[in-house]
Parts: C-alpha cells; sequence; structure tokens
C-alpha cells in the first residue's frame, strides 16, 4: 500500500464516486430518517448505524453507557427518564500504513419529538422528497450531516483509496438533552488530532456557540374545589409569574451579552424558553402542581454554577412578594444540558484545510458564523485535547414543523468532507 498525492485525478476521482452513489446515500438517508429516534428510543437506529458500519469492514464498539462514568466529567448534564437503553456506536477504520492526522467524525441520531402529527404536511416519520428537499424529523438535524460522513468515506473508498490515518466514526445520542453521548466516547478513551462535526450549519464554518441551562420549575400550589378558589393557591398562574420573573433575567443577561467579544453584535443572543408544562389534576378543583421544563442560554466564559445561583436568586426573590410561593417557594430543578459556551481555539491547521478544501469545492471564501445561538457537541473536544470544527449542509424547519434538508447541499457536503478527509488524514492507495 502506497501513499497518494491528493491531485488532480484522485479529487477527480472522489467527485465521481460521490456523485455515482448519491441515490444510493439518500435512499440510506430515508432509511434512517423513518426510524424515529426519540429520546429514550434510539436503540433501533443505533442497530442500522452499527450494521451499517460492520458491512463497511470497520471495527465496531457498540457499548451501554454507565452514567456513573460520567458523572464526575466536565460538561456533565443531569438525566431524568429511564437512561438503561442508552447506547453509543463507533465504528473505526484503522490502516496498516499511517501517514496522515487522525480524525473523529461525530453525529448524533437522536432527534426532538414531532409534535401534532396532523400539523406536519407529510408524517414526519415518512420521508418524502419534493423539490429537492427531504422532508423529515432528523433530516436535517443531524442524520444527513451523519449520512454525510459515512458517505464520503465511501467515496474514498469507490475511488480506490482509503484514510491514511485513523478514522473513529462516532453515532451518539443525548445531543438534544445533555450531550452525554459524545461524552461516552471521550470517557471510553477516543481521541484523534481533529473531532469533525457535519451538525446543519447552512455551510457556515462554526467559531463560537452558546451555553446552554435545562431547569425544571417546580411550583406548588392549595388545591380546594374551584367555587371558593379565593381559599386556595393556583400552581399553574403562580408558575406563569416565575416564569415572567425569569424572563426580566433574560433581559439582564442580554444587557451582558453586550460586552461579549463574539456576541456583542448578535441581536438577543441568549434565549430563555418555557418549553414544557404539566399541571393540575382536575378542571375543577384549583391546581396544587405544576411543572415548567426551561431552557436558557449562557455566554462562553460563563461560569456555570454563577449561573445558576443567579437562576436560584431570580426566582427566590420573584416568590418573596408572591401572596401564595413566599412561603412555598418553587423548586429549581437541574434536569439535562449543564454546558458552557464554546469558542473555537487552536484549530488553526483544520481551519486552514477546511477553507483549502472549501477553494477547491466552491471556489470562494468559506462562509463563518463568529457566534451561533445554538448549541452542539463541538464544545467537549478541547476539554480533552482535541480541537473540533462544526460545518454542514443546508436545512430548514430545524425542531418544528415540517423540518427538511436540502439535498443538493448535503451532495456537496458529502465531496465536501471527502477531499476534506483526503487532505487531513492523507490516502493510501487500495490494491486492486
Amino acid at each position: 500500500m502506497t501513499m497518494a498525492p491528493l491531485d488532480d485525478a484522485a479529487r477527480a476521482a472522489i467527485r465521481a464516486a460521490v456523485d455515482a452513489n448519491f441515490a444510493t446515500q439518500t435512499a440510506f438517508l430515508a432509511d434512517f430518517v423513518r426510524i424515529p429516534s426519540l429520546r429514550f428510543e434510539e436503540g433501533p437506529a443505533q442497530d442500522f448505524m452499527a450494521a451499517a458500519l460492520r458491512e463497511r469492514g470497520y471495527s465496531v464498539d457498540d457499548w451501554k453507557i454507565d452514567l456513573s462514568d460520567l458523572e464526575s466529567l466536565r460538561g456533565y448534564g443531569p438525566i431524568e427518564g429511564d437512561f438503561s437503553r442508552a447506547r453509543t456506536v463507533v465504528g473505526s477504520h484503522r490502516p496498516e500504513e499511517v501517514h496522515g492526522r487522525s480524525l473523529i467524525l461525530q453525529g448524533h441520531l437522536d432527534v426532538v419529538p414531532a409534535g401534532p402529527v396532523e400539523m406536519w404536511e407529510t408524517p414526519p416519520f415518512d420521508p418524502v422528497v419534493k423539490d429537492g428537499w427531504m422532508h423529515g424529523r432528523g433530516a436535517c438535524d443531524m442524520k444527513s450531516g451523519t449520512v454525510s460522513a459515512l458517505f464520503a468515506l465511501d467515496a474514498l473508498r469507490a475511488a480506490g483509496f482509503e484514510p491514511a490515518a485513523t478514522v473513529h466514526f462516532q453515532s451518539v445520542i443525548e445531543e438534544e438533552s445533555t450531550g452525554l453521548g459524545a461524552l461516552s466516547t471521550l470517557q471510553r478513551g477516543y481521541r484523534a488530532d481533529l473531532a469533525f462535526i457535519p451538525e446543519p450549519t447552512g455551510f457556515r464554518f462554526l467559531r463560537a456557540q452558546v451555553g446552554v441551562i435545562w431547569f425544571k420549575l417546580k411550583v406548588r400550589g392549595k388545591p380546594v374545589h374551584v367555587s371558593v378558589a379565593g381559599e386556595g393557591a393556583n400552581a399553574i398562574t403562580a408558575a406563569f409569574d416565575m416564569i415572567n420573573a425569569v424572563k426580566g433575567l433574560e433581559i439582564i443577561w442580554n444587557e451582558r451579552a453586550k460586552e461579549h467579544p463574539n456576541f456583542k453584535d448578535v441581536v438577543h443572543p441568549l434565549n430563555f424558553n418555557p418549553g414544557k408544562i404539566a399541571g393540575g389534576d382536575w378542571a375543577s378543583s384549583v391546581p396544587a402542581w405544576c411543572d415548567v421544563d426551561c431552557r436558557i442560554g449562557v455566554l462562553p466564559g460563563w461560569d456555570l454554577a454563577d449561573a445558576r445561583r443567579e437562576i436560584e436568586e431570580c426566582v427566590t426573590a420573584a416568590a418573596r412578594t408572591h401572596p401564595f410561593l413566599a412561603n412555598s417557594p418553587p423548586e429549581v430543578v437541574w434536569n439535562g444540558f449543564m454546558s458552557e459556551g464554546w469558542v473555537l481555539e487552536g484549530a488553526e491547521e483544520p481551519e486552514a484545510e477546511f477553507r483549502a478544501t472549501w477553494g477547491e469545492v466552491f471556489g470562494d471564501e468559506p462562509l463563518i458564523e463568529n457566534a451561533n445561538t445554538g448549541l452542539t457537541d463541538t464544545r467537549f473536544y478541547p476539554y480533552y485535547g482535541v480541537p473540533a470544527v462544526c460545518w454542514g449542509p443546508k436545512g430548514l424547519n430545524i425542531h418544528g414543523f415540517d423540518e427538511k434538508v436540502d439535498l443538493a447541499s448535503v451532495r456537496k457536503a458529502t465531496e465536501m468532507m471527502a477531499l476534506f478527509i483526503a487532505r487531513w488524514c492523507g490516502l493510501n492507495k487500495l490494491e486492486g
């Protein structure tokens, strides 16, 4: 086996392989989207990905995640729910002759709930291609990027090459909730010279992203018959008072954001979202309880313990002046993301290779986003000495109805990734 240069002939062969296999790639993506890999139900999707990796001859590591292994690690977020079936799957390529730099390619397969299916134009887990877009929950976020990475590796092989360095293809869960799938790979010992995460960034190369805190407001009231409602205390309406108090904290934090070097020019970068509410037991009873699941963004460099304390102080202060909650204060429960913000650092070499690859594919300068108000798994890798980059295809309606991905962008993303892998890892020429 010999080291192969990335010359014009090699580039042409790789591009041709991407194009020749794209119909198969699209069908594979559709099959992946058909699997409703909701939280705590990701097993069948992990089976699908593990089988695909084995079929390609990768060494597959498929393990059950043990939370006790992760609880002491930086970036850990608490889990609410049955995590007993949680798994991570990693397929590894290890060439006999190593010449290049190692690489992690990581995608998450967990998806957010679809909501009322009757409000979708097409069923969320029955992918449909219309006008060059594939519709379906997870088609964009982020099964398209994961599949692009897998088929980028396929394209190298079809063109007669293999990466001349170790490549770990990581299929993880929990990106939408805690990030513990990514953290589990690091706890397991997976490392590389670079991690590349093909999230659907709309072809924008990310330089920074917010962190996120999840918490639950547990508000308790006093139940009475509705005919004497004034003698009770309505936990649902009291919960709205607490929500409005945290919205005031959101305003304060966004004022503070105007001083941040990455986010100072972003309008309202930190968003507070009361995303799920449950409460009460009977329409004719004043509700005794209300739980509100919340998400709020934090900036890179902010201390999470300080942010949690501010949230608790905000809720405590609001309850202190409340007619009922002053003597029955709400509880703040941390129940998911506990994630620091991230700024790209120490990645000059991979960024230079990315820029060079972009120039080969698009002929101009890449699109750079200096501040993103979402969150990805990218943040974990610098904790463990691995630089990480995030870039991927174009889509619409992420986390909304009628999520969809632009298939032309998926094809280009696959080409970009194949050529980037070739540049970063180097190529061995396969025999025969």
